[in-house]
């Protein structure tokens, strides 16, 4: 990173990996502002249509003229060192240039130097409690400026630019970047280890966090989940004192049980009641230091989700917005692509996908959809699993394996090596020796949806669960059942 004491001209700005999630809605934002963008990417998609029918200009494939895309040198040039590798040759062409590069992050600090910052942070449910804190805030009549890892699903966009002086943003902690921010309120969801390729350690994953509790404004809030033990954890060592010399304010929020069970942290939000239903979860929240109580209506299934609303809640109450108003947003709160996101039914089997990559997301994510069978009355759950990195299922085998027991059934795919090469030796099917159910292995990526469809029958859920390219496999799973029924 080229840091330097005079301000950054972000007049214009090349992005190397433009339409990856992160880096396309930053995008978005400095071309709202006025700002030219030039970027570049390995292939198309419907994020770089979007920016360029927003005026970006953007070259397919790297190659040092990409610099030139705007008729000059861009100004900065921005790019993700964990997605992009040093040797790029747009990269070696602003450091010959003398160009500055900058992380992500650091742009994104930028944008929010005008603002009040709501970060949220976590190992998971980072973009899905984001998603909920810019819905609530817009119903209390905030226009907000937001960056989000995932797509809103009413928006159907990650990112805006707001008239208001609020920036609600997801805070990725994977190679330390949020370390950047200077937030007013930041939330952490949940502090498990996970990114042990960047951090090494888990106390050096568990100390990041540390750290970006001491980045909060003066007056600002740290507001933490009860119900983890990560974030209780951390909580505690910021309350104590342990984490650095700066007093800081500290909110717990979470069930009434974990609240009880952390006394010297202030209780910020406390989860009284839930109850499911055929279209959600029902809770009833208190918000002690502001004496109010509100019923959430969350309609995205799983009591994860409702700690998520919470965290959302009370990050709006902090920056002074109604809570009553607050919660009516949450009420209309449609989710966020890849979360929980329904593609459809067919011959009464529901197929859903999901995002979830670590044991502890598809905990929640199957205990979800358990809950959801349960409410509507329907059958067993199926789950179609590629796992991400080889590095995280050589460390999470086991964990991956309890978690996935969870379903009725799995199939598992080969993993998706994403940034890692393959390991010998290595397949998806050290997650099978730790399931306790039945399971099957299908490293054929077209084989998956004939293998499902052999498998449901009506009233079953089916769950396409991953980081990797299972996600396209969703509508490929109704398509084989449509084709199954015109067949019989």
């Amino acid at each position: 990173m080229t840091t330097s004491s005079t301000p950054t001209d972000l007049s214009r700005v090349h992005m190397v990996g433009i339409g990856g999630a992160g880096m396309s809605g930053i995008a978005r934002i400095l071309l709202a502002r006025g700002h030219e963008v030039s970027g570049s990417d390995m292939k198309d998609s419907r994020s770089i249509l979007a920016l360029r029918s927003a005026g970006a200009k953007i070259a397919i494939g790297h190659a040092a003229a990409n610099l030139d895309l705007l008729g000059e040198k861009p100004t900065v040039v921005v790019t993700s060192f964990a997605a992009i590798p040093q040797d790029n040759p747009e990269l070696a062409g602003a450091r010959e240039a003398g160009i500055p590069v900058l992380r992500r992050s650091d742009i994104l600090a930028l944008l929010m130097e005008d603002r009040r910052a709501l970060l949220l942070a976590g190992t998971h449910g980072k973009t899905s409690s984001t998603s909920m804190a810019v819905a609530a805030l817009q119903a209390a009549g905030f226009d907000p400026s937001f960056a989000i890892g995932g797509q809103l699903n009413r928006a159907g966009t990650n990112a805006h630019h707001g008239t208001g002086d609020v920036f609600v943003a997801e805070a990725d902690e994977s190679d330390g970047s949020f370390l950047s921010y200077s937030p007013q309120v930041a939330v952490v969801t949940n502090v498990e280890p996970d990114h042990l390729d960047y951090f090494g350690t888990e106390e050096a994953y568990r100390e990041v966090f540390e750290k970006f509790a001491q980045r909060l404004q003066p007056d600002g809030a740290l507001v933490t989940c009860m119900d983890d033990a990560g974030a209780a954890a951390l909580a505690e060592r910021v309350v104590s004192g342990a984490t650095g010399d700066r007093k800081v304010t500290v909110y717990g929020y979470g069930t009434r049980e974990a609240i009880d069970a952390h006394p010297e942290v202030t209780p910020g939000a406390v989860v009284e009641s839930m109850e499911v239903t055929v279209h959600g979860t029902v809770a009833v929240v208190t918000l002690p230091q502001h004496e109010v109580t509100v019923q959430l209506d969350v309609h995205i299934p799983g009591s994860h989700m409702v700690l998520n609303a919470t965290a959302a809640l009370l990050g709006g109450v902090l920056l002074g917005a109604h809570a009553s108003a607050l919660a009516d947003g949450i009420g209309t709160f449609e989710g966020v692509r890849r979360r929980f996101e329904y593609h459809g039914e067919v011959a009464g089997v529901q197929v859903y996908d999901d995002y979830a990559h670590h044991p502890t997301e598809i905990t929640a994510v199957l205990t979800a959809a358990r809950e959801r069978a349960q409410a509507t009355g329907r059958g067993r759950v199926l789950a179609v699993f590629q796992p991400h990195l080889y590095s995280r299922t050589m460390n999470f085998a086991a964990e991956f394996g309890e978690a996935l027991s969870l379903a009725d059934e799995v199939i598992l795919m080969e993993i998706f090596g994403a940034r890692e090469n393959p390991v010998e030796g290595v397949d998806s099917r050290i997650i099978g020796q730790h399931i306790t159910g039945q399971w099957s292995y299908q490293p054929v990526f077209n084989a998956v949806p004939a293998d499902v469809t052999e498998r449901v029958t009506a009233g079953d859920v089916v769950l396409t669960i991953g980081a990797g390219t299972v996600t396209m496999l969703a509508d490929e799973i109704l398509r084989a059942l449509n084709e199954g029924i015109a067949d019989a």
